[in-house]
């Protein structure tokens, strides 16, 4: 009984280093490609449109069909901002519905 219950602490225990240390690189390499990326990577410029696009948010919210009666103005911005940045200008928030 003595000699099956060191033998499985001793699985245990080499199991547990195993999972730390596998853990324990992966943290450190992703900490490591973070650092090249932002180190190596350029980054990312807003151009001066898409910062008028971000400030007449607000102007979209008079001409959008949705009726910002029953929402959050500040909320309804957000989301409007959110679909023009990523659609590029090209999307248009046209109902929202809460599922």
């Amino acid at each position: 009984m003595n000699e099956n219950l060191t033998e499985s602490l001793i699985i245990m225990a080499v199991g547990m280093i195993t999972v730390f240390s596998i853990l324990a690189l992966v943290v450190v390499m992703g900490q490591l490609l973070i650092r090249i990326t932002n180190r190596f990577a350029p980054p990312q410029k807003v151009n001066q449109s898409t910062k008028s696009q971000i400030a007449n948010s607000n102007n979209a919210l008079t001409t959008s069909p949705i009726s910002t009666s029953s929402y959050n103005k500040k909320k309804l911005a957000a989301i409007i901002g959110v679909v023009e940045h990523i659609t590029h200008g090209q999307g248009r928030v046209e109902k929202i519905e809460k599922i």
